[in-house]
């Protein structure tokens, strides 16, 4: 009797055990939560029945209910060409380029081989439909980016990528990658594709250098001369313009005096007409009045007289002899 009391209690003691395990279990996993950044979407025996966003929420326990946590406010982002390693213990980041090189090894539309590097930057706005909507959706993305990558920089010269193109393949590979993704309907939202290193292959670097500085000495020197012509030709057209208005000015004066001339001549002419005797005597005596102070010194000889008797001086302005 004693043993079977025994083995009841110990019996009792496992079961309670037991109970107070599951009960345990279920009550942890009778409760989740949700963080800032992330939505959940939650599946009922396989069968979507709902999102939810931040905070803690209730859930059926012992695996009816399953939830999956999407980062949907958060930036995402996939590098091509290289690796950004985190340090570690809180040590700085480093940028790997060792084992990428098939990556960043593209060929250019005039058949020139570059190295491009690029970070595709999205985030994820649809979370049931990234999780459900197509297998492996970042496989997806790298691989419909790496594609796209390659034929935008297939279809340019080397020269343009290598320097002037790079935001516009920027943005031209931003847009082809959206519209790609739309089409899976993928529920992924590119915010940026940034180019990171253009670069020749390392064999020909140093000639490309030489090249490229060329080619910015030959813009330096087109932008001067450019500014000069900008600098000159405003110059030009000012001068020009300022001749003509003085010689419209010289013109117009010119006939305004012509015009005073002829207008004071017909006056005389009408006085002579009516008193020719005269009008020629004041005219004679008006014309000797403005020339004899301009002349100097004039000396006056009486015929059959070898010595002056008498002068006219410049300064004497009443034509008086002396």
């Amino acid at each position: 009797m004693k043993d079977e009391s025994t083995n009841r209690n110990v019996l009792a003691i496992n079961i309670l055990v037991v109970v107070l395990i599951v009960g345990g279990i279920a009550i942890q996993s009778l409760f989740y939560s949700v963080q800032p950044e992330e939505q959940a979407v939650i599946t009922r025996l396989g069968t979507v029945i709902g999102q939810t966003g931040p905070g803690l929420h209730f859930k059926v326990p012992f695996g009816i209910d399953r939830v999956q946590k999407v980062p949907t406010e958060r930036v995402l982002k996939q590098e091509f060409g290289f690796r950004t390693e985190v340090g570690k213990e809180g040590g700085p980041s480093t940028y790997v380029t060792e084992g990428y090189e098939e990556e960043r090894q593209m060929l250019t539309g005039d058949l020139n081989m570059i190295e491009v590097s690029w970070v595709v930057q999205y985030n994820i706005q649809g979370p049931v439909k990234y999780l459900y909507q197509i297998e492996d959706p970042e496989r997806v993305l790298r691989e419909v980016s790496e594609s796209v990558m390659r034929r935008i920089v297939g279809n340019r010269m080397s020269s343009e990528v290598l320097t002037t193109a790079r935001v516009d393949i920027s943005d031209e590979a931003q847009a082809e990658i959206q519209q790609a993704m739309d089409r899976y309907d993928a529920g992924i939202r590119i915010k940026r594709v940034e180019l990171q290193d253009v670069l020749p292959p390392e064999r020909v670097r140093p000639a490309f250098n030489e090249v490229n500085e060329a080619r910015q000495e030959r813009e330096r020197m087109s932008n001067e001369a450019m500014k000069q012509k900008n600098q000159s030709i405003p110059r030009a057209r000012g001068e020009a313009k300022r001749i003509v208005a003085e010689a419209e000015a010289y013109a117009v004066e010119r006939i305004n005096r012509a015009k005073g001339e002829v207008a004071r001549f017909d006056a005389i002419l009408k006085e002579y007409r009516l008193a020719p005797e005269v009008t020629r005597k004041r005219l004679y005596l008006e014309a000797i009045q403005e020339v004899a102070p301009k002349a100097g010194k004039i000396i006056v000889v009486q015929e059959g007289y070898a010595k002056p008797q008498s002068f006219y001086h410049m300064n004497d302005q009443s034509g008086g002899t002396q």
